[in-house]
């Protein structure tokens, strides 16, 4: 940890693990690197852009942190015509991968190039997490029909603050791809404006799959709140029709609970006749409800 690695030998691509380690500062004084750059490397967090300075680009790119889901991570990268740094935290598998595209394509020697493969690695990574967000969208739209329950209302407003982070993630990084295109003769080769037009491609199909995504949770949401309302107006509508039902049971039973002289007070069935009412009422009550169609 800490030392400036040279991936590829014979190569000036000098990769940092550690952005606070004396060997940054060391590149730093050798390139002539701003110091407030240095600073955006040591301030994680960074939004995703491309900065050109004098005779180098300084681009802050947004790697997806392995067995992290939608955890990002600066990937900084100093691109010259002489020399390519990287400054990322900790282990990355990144730099492994594109050292063997570049070695595969045998253009490794080419530090535009190298440039590109890492960019391209980065977005490409960005699609497994897209499948992720799409299988857990489908699986929220199953159970929210079957069993709209508050712990799928939490996944679901979960899913959309990832949706969010992956939104302003993958615009940044589109604004990035668009730059460095428009860019003219400058550190990346013309030739490869086609390849970073695809990465371009890439990272607007991931914004329209995020859109939709988001669309179908809200689209859920909707039916969870559709749910939650016809399961709320159901137990109204089952409570009402035992109110209602009751009603004159409790009509009646108030009546001959009164301390007066009432008709069949003093009738050895009185308590039947006023049980063969309460039930009457009740039956004219259902035929009601039933003619109604309300119930």
């Amino acid at each position: 940890m800490g030392q400036a690695l040279q991936p590829i030998e014979g190569l000036n691509w000098f990769d940092v693990d550690d952005p606070n380690s004396p060997a940054l500062d060391e590149l730093a004084a050798r390139f002539g690197l701003h110091e407030l750059q240095i600073e955006d490397c040591r301030h994680r967090g960074q939004r995703a852009k491309t900065e050109a300075y004098e005779s180098y680009i300084f681009t802050v790119l947004k790697n997806l942190r392995p067995r992290r889901k939608a955890n990002f991570d600066d990937f900084d990268v100093f691109l010259a015509k002489d020399f390519l740094i990287t400054v990322h935290d900790g282990e990355c598998a990144l730099i492994d991968r594109v050292r063997r595209r570049a070695q595969d394509r045998k253009q490794g020697g080419r530090l535009d190039v190298l440039f590109y493969l890492l960019t391209d690695a980065i977005v490409d990574e960005y699609f497994p997490l897209l499948d992720e967000v799409s299988d857990a969208t489908e699986a929220i739209e199953s159970e929210v029909l079957r069993r709209p329950e508050p712990p799928v209302l939490r996944r679901i407003f979960t899913l959309k603050r990832k949706l969010v982070e992956f939104r302003r993630v993958v615009g940044g990084m589109r604004e990035v791809a668009n730059a460095i295109v428009r860019r003219e003769h400058g550190l990346v080769g013309d030739d490869l404006d086609a390849y970073f037009r695809d990465v371009y491609d890439h990272l607007v199909r991931t914004l329209d799959a995020i859109e939709s995504q988001r669309d179908l949770l809200t689209g859920s949401l909707d039916i969870y709140l559709s749910a939650i309302a016809n399961r709320t107006n159901e137990a109204m509508k089952v409570m009402t029709l035992y109110g209602t039902i009751a009603l004159p049971l409790v009509i009646i039973t108030g009546f001959f609970g009164m301390n007066l002289r009432l008709p069949w007070a003093d009738h050895p069935y009185g308590a039947w006749f006023a049980t063969g009412v309460m039930a009457l009422s009740t039956v004219v009550v259902l035929i009601y409800l039933r003619k109604k169609r309300w119930i």
